[in-house]
């Protein structure tokens, strides 16, 4: 997913998404530890994807913030 992308969608469409995510990560981590995985690089792009969504819904309270307070 790329950081526009995550730009573009609202915080509750964020949180879903996240959701969506974590449920997939769990998922393909039970996959590996079993031995069904074949994807390797997924579980590291979902993990990459989860962060990016962390930090642009965090810059975009930080802005929210700021100019209400401004």
């Amino acid at each position: 997913m790329k950081p526009s992308d995550v730009r573009a969608l609202s915080e509750d469409q964020m949180k879903d998404e996240l959701v969506k995510m974590k449920k997939e990560q769990f998922n393909l981590r039970f996959q590996r530890a079993t031995g069904q995985l074949e994807n390797t690089a997924r579980l590291r792009q979902l993990r990459r994807d989860i962060a990016r969504i962390h930090t642009i819904a965090r810059l975009k309270q930080a802005e929210a913030t700021a100019s209400s307070g401004a």
